[in-house]
């Protein structure tokens, strides 16, 4: 079987070059990683993982705990991560906290004790980590401080409501579904602070959802929501009531799920950059458990606007005895 040694003697280099080569340790050109790498796999040579772990006392694995993997807004999130991960040649595991706080503390037990490298974290909201056994990252937001790296929830809210007011928009309604949700309350907030001295209306759908048709004929042209699924809802509410979207109501969403273009009309968002937000996760660990650095001070990733077929320039004036009547 081909070994170290054989691949060495292939190559014309010393057993310990191939080996440094291969485990990431020592000072070796990428050139030469590459020459390494390149004729082990041409070969079938893998290094043994445990065999490593044991050489380097490391698992080349990071642990990923997600808060519920069914929500639609997390497997772009994972993907992310695998993908820097294996750029800094890590494995990851993916572990479910299930939506609870037992779960979350039992997910991060099993990461442990599996022997990850490294863990980053999605928490539930309202709890406190204390993981001392594995270099911990966590994701959250600003305000939280446990926090590493953080999307800008506030800033996406402010560019929704600001986008809309380009638009010549007005009379707002704002949507959330769930008031205890720290993520939820930033992107509302961001909402406001853009609408200071026009007009809006907060409503948590988790208590009642407004009827659209109402609203319109009060004035409001425009429909900010903390979620493509509830965006994509309020477009769907708004066909039934016989309002056009976006010919008399505009709608934006947030966090750019597939969804958002599989439907018409195709639903203008907000778009986190998650591909940042993993690049800094995975970049913090790696030097943590690589390096011996300190976790770095926390740090915001803005996002961005993509406008589509939901959004519009504010209509004229439908009179509502003329819209009543169709």
């Amino acid at each position: 079987m081909t070994n170290q040694k054989q691949i060495a003697q292939d190559l014309g280099l010393s057993v310990a070059t191939v080996s440094n080569a291969l485990t990431g340790k020592g000072r070796v050109s990428q050139d030469v990683v590459k020459l390494v790498t390149s004729h082990a796999q041409s070969v079938g040579y893998f290094p043994s993982a445990a065999g490593r772990a044991l050489k380097t006392g490391r698992s080349g694995i990071l642990g990923l705990v997600m808060p519920d993997i069914t929500k639609p807004v997390f497997p772009e999130f994972a993907h992310a991560v695998e993908a820097e991960a294996d750029k800094c040649g890590f494995g990851v595991l993916i572990a479910n906290a299930r939506g609870t706080a037992d779960g979350q503390a039992k997910a991060i037990n099993q990461l442990i004790q599996r022997g990850v490298d490294g863990i980053i974290i999605l928490p539930q909201r309202g709890t406190q980590l204390d993981v001392t056994a594995a270099p911990c990252v966590v994701l959250s937001t600003q305000p939280d401080p446990q926090n590493t790296v953080a999307a800008n929830h506030w800033q996406g809210g402010a560019l929704s409501a600001q986008a809309m007011l380009d638009l010549g928009h007005r009379k707002f309604l704002l949507l959330g579904d769930d008031a205890s949700s720290p993520v939820q309350q930033e992107r509302i907030a961001g909402m406001l602070g853009a609408l200071e001295g026009f007009e809006y209306e907060v409503v948590w759908t988790s208590k009642r959802f407004p009827n659209l048709l109402d609203q319109s004929d009060h004035g409001v042209t425009a429909v900010l929501t903390v979620s493509d699924l509830l965006a994509l809802r309020v477009v769907s509410e708004a066909g039934r009531s016989g309002l056009k979207c976006p010919e008399e109501i505009s709608v934006v969403g947030f966090d750019d799920l597939p969804l958002a273009t599989a439907v018409r009309p195709t639903l203008s968002t907000i778009v986190p950059n998650t591909a940042e937000l993993s690049r800094r996760a995975v970049a913090c660990l790696d030097a943590v458990i690589r390096q011996n650095a300190e976790v770095p001070a926390p740090s915001v990733v803005d996002m961005s606007l993509m406008l589509r077929e939901s959004t519009g320039p504010v209509p004229s004036i439908v009179k509502t005895a003329t819209r009543r009547s169709k």
